[in-house]
């Protein structure tokens, strides 16, 4: 990834329907990774080079061509990574309406993020109270949502992060029942033993690989395991074998890969549900953010080491 600049006329063509925005924040998320290869049957076209990345943002529009948009309207959605951005179908953006809450939240809890852990849990998981449900990359933007959904369900919440200090925050702050760091653990597959002796009735997968090998070994009866990521496998040449894919069999799980374009008609839903919880402090909302687009690549980078605390964002101006 190269920085570079470039001139703009901050005007919409004469003729578009497009609006041109200023980039207020963008979201680093994990699926832009694979973004950067070509993938056969992959559900989103890879970046082009030489040209700016795209993917999720917050923004405020400074003119129109489109009758459903006007000049200070926020949006969200997708847009690019460059301080102005003149988006030709803007069908993809959605005006925002709650602004008594930080604007960089439609990046995370009341955007993508958000409706992701929405859907995946509620629609995918099917879950009931008082069940156990176990979290991979549970700190992370996506996870830190899952657990706390789960809480308000009444379920029992374990969640694997990758530091002492994301651990810490997801018993602490974010109120799993437990958590643990999967590099101190020499046998993933103890590990969940000791935190689930009865099994796991939901796993909300974000990692793959060897943390999936082991959370299929402890899955109960009818369990469910809802594969939103495989962040563990996106800078691998060769993805690892999932050796255990007989226990789906002998204990009738249901594995169900999704994507969150398929739920958007859950978004007024999400929306109305998690203000309330916001507003009454049933849910928290940890960011991550980088200041300036200058620092926005070492922010995506860091994802695939772990580095963000919470949903990373960049911000790429404040208003």
């Amino acid at each position: 990834m190269l920085l570079s600049t470039s001139t703009i006329r901050l005007k919409v063509p004469k003729g578009s329907n497009g609006v041109l925005v200023k980039n207020l924040y963008l979201s680093c998320d994990p699926y832009m990774r694979n973004r950067m290869k070509k993938l056969q049957g992959s559900y989103i076209e890879p970046f082009t080079s030489g040209s700016p990345i795209s993917g999720y943002g917050v923004a405020r529009v400074l003119d129109s061509g489109n009758p459903n948009f006007e000049r200070g309207d926020l949006v969200w959605g997708r847009t690019r990574w460059e301080e102005y951005t003149l988006i030709t179908a803007p069908e993809s953006l959605s005006k925002i309406q709650h602004t008594d809450v930080p604007l960089s939240f439609y990046t995370g809890i009341l955007g993508m993020p958000g409706l992701t852990a929405y859907a995946g849990f509620h629609e995918v998981c099917s879950p009931q109270q008082g069940e156990y449900v176990f979290v991979s990359a549970a700190s992370g933007a996506v996870g830190q949502l899952v657990g706390q959904f789960a809480k308000l369900l009444g379920c029992f919440v374990v969640g694997s992060a990758g530091t002492k200090e994301k651990v810490d925050l997801l018993k602490n702050k974010l109120g799993f029942d437990e958590a643990f760091n999967y590099k101190e653990e020499p046998n993933l597959d103890l590990a969940l033993k000791r935190y689930f002796p009865n099994g796991i009735d939901i796993y909300f997968d974000n990692v793959g690989g060897k943390t999936l090998d082991a959370a299929l070994l402890n899955m109960r009866l009818h369990s469910r395991i809802a594969v939103c990521g495989m962040v563990s496998q996106y800078n691998l040449d060769q993805h690892e074998s999932v050796h255990n894919l007989s226990c789906l069999i002998t204990k009738r799980v249901r594995m169900e890969g999704f994507l969150v374009f398929d739920y958007y008609h859950l978004y007024p839903k999400l929306i109305n549900t998690v203000l309330a919880y916001i507003k009454d402090g049933k849910i928290v909302y940890i960011e991550d953010i980088a200041e300036g687009l200058e620092n926005g690549p070492m922010a995506l980078v860091g994802l695939f080491t772990g580095r963000n605390i919470g949903k990373q964002v960049v911000a790429v101006a404040h208003e």
